[in-house]
């Protein structure tokens, strides 16, 4: 609390859910170093930018095509397609991806819903994620945490989750890491002993017995979950007034 200059204490300041999870995912980049950041999805490309412009300066962005750029979209430098291969084969690159549907492992399916001959639904296709997976750091972004994203077994792998990697061997284990799984309920990691999901933190208003309810497996838990950190003043200035005055991160995650 603050007190303004009648010497009334200031309002606590509202944080929406969508700005908790945008400082969620801004925070996967944390610690990362100079590394290729490539967000998908509104929230996330949010979250990157904010994680830019104050406790990580040295992450590149980029426009997604061939041009690298600053938290406010101006051009950094040209990003020729042969060294964008470079780095994203040499785990100097922490994408932040979909999932449609996310197992216990950390598999994950962006390509179809039900039978691969005769699927209920046709989705994105395999696209990258094989690639991104085993050759550089992966976190996921999922704005509705529901049984039907987390479920016990993926119709079909498209990035490959800890269970795989391990059988696999060296080859893809050397640079295979999916960091975190940040949802619109709470953040969740791999940091078991069978490498696994669990809990990390929980929203504000979140409750324990509501995540385990919309994940589809059993989800393991520390015995006292954290909340996920609250942003700071300055963080939330930044959020709601330089990165995203239109309020697009509403749209994604209501409330």
């Amino acid at each position: 609390m603050t007190s303004d200059s009648l010497g009334k204490e200031a309002a606590p300041v509202e944080v929406s859910r969508a700005e908790y999870c945008v400082l969620a995912c801004a925070e996967v980049w944390r610690g990362e170093g100079e590394v290729l950041a490539s967000p998908m999805g509104t929230v996330p490309a949010i979250g990157a930018r904010l994680a830019r412009l104050t406790f990580a300066p040295e992450l590149l962005l980029t426009d997604g095509e061939a041009l690298l750029v600053d938290a406010a979209g101006a051009v950094e430098g040209w990003l020729p397609f042969r060294r964008h291969l470079a780095w994203v084969t040499g785990g100097r690159r922490h994408v932040m991806m979909g999932a449609a549907q996310l197992d216990r492992w950390g598999n994950q399916n962006i390509s179809c819903i039900g039978d691969w001959h005769r699927p209920a639904r046709q989705l994105l296709g395999v696209r990258g994620a094989p690639a991104n997976t085993v050759n550089h750091a992966t976190s996921y972004w999922v704005p509705r945490h529901s049984p039907r994203v987390f479920v016990p077994r993926v119709d079909l792998v498209c990035g490959v989750g800890y269970d795989r990697a391990a059988a696999a061997g060296p080859a893809v284990t050397r640079f295979h890491r999916i960091a975190r799984v940040v949802t619109d309920l709470a953040v969740l990691d791999f940091e078991t002993p069978d490498r696994t999901l669990r809990v990390r933190s929980l929203h504000p208003g979140v409750t324990l017995a509501q995540v385990r309810a919309a994940t589809g497996f059993p989800l393991a838990a520390p015995d006292r979950v954290p909340a996920t950190r609250e942003p700071s003043a300055a963080e939330l200035r930044l959020i709601r007034e330089v990165i995203d005055p239109e309020g697009k991160r509403n749209q994604e995650v209501p409330g």
